[in-house]
């Protein structure tokens, strides 16, 4: 499946490895367009199941980032990625605009910790590593274990063994398109 979208990945340091470089890659190979935003603009740094991993180059600075440059947004989980970001006034500036604008937002693993910040998971359905469900759920989620979960643009999976339904669910929703999402 092929897309022409323009991708906004946004990580700190600390994101899990493959589940930023995987969705990165096989867009690009999809034929979109992939930028990279962190806090600073800088190069931010994986992690490896149990150690630190390669750092990644930035396109831009997540204060420099706007939703009205993008078709979709992808949010990379690990523990320490989302954890920084859910509290990064750009981070939330940013998801909460994609959300508003109605294009689709994806977050994996730890990675809807932002969609529960921006409280966007209200009476959705929504799934995430295992360890974050009760998280979901008391921000008003329906979780359900299955790899990939889209609720109108809305698209989440558990873990890295998921990145292949979850990146073409990804590239489904850039084709279809902005959500008339009820509020949250």
């Amino acid at each position: 499946m092929k897309t022409e979208a323009k991708i906004l990945i946004i990580a700190a340091d600390g994101f899990e490895q493959s589940e930023l470089e995987v969705p990165r890659d096989r867009l690009r190979e999809a034929g979109a367009t992939v930028q990279v935003a962190s806090p600073d603009g800088k190069p931010v740094r994986g992690w490896k199941q149990k150690d630190w991993g390669e750092q990644v180059t930035a396109d831009l600075s997540l204060g420099d980032a706007r939703s009205e440059n993008h078709d979709v947004l992808v949010i990379p989980g690990g523990q320490i990625n989302p954890d920084l970001l859910r509290v990064d006034a750009d981070a939330m500036r940013l998801v909460k605009s994609f959300l508003q604008a109605g294009k689709p937002v994806a977050a994996l693993c730890h990675g809807p910790w932002l969609l529960v910040e921006a409280d966007a998971l209200r009476g959705r359905q929504a799934t995430s590593y295992r360890s974050i469900r009760k998280d979901l759920e008391n921000a008003g989620a329906v979780w359900l274990d299955q790899p990939v979960v889209n609720d109108q643009g809305i698209i989440t999976s558990r873990s890295p063994k998921d990145l292949e339904p979850f990146v073409a669910k990804i590239v489904e929703e850039a084709n279809e398109g902005r959500h008339r999402r009820r509020a949250a």
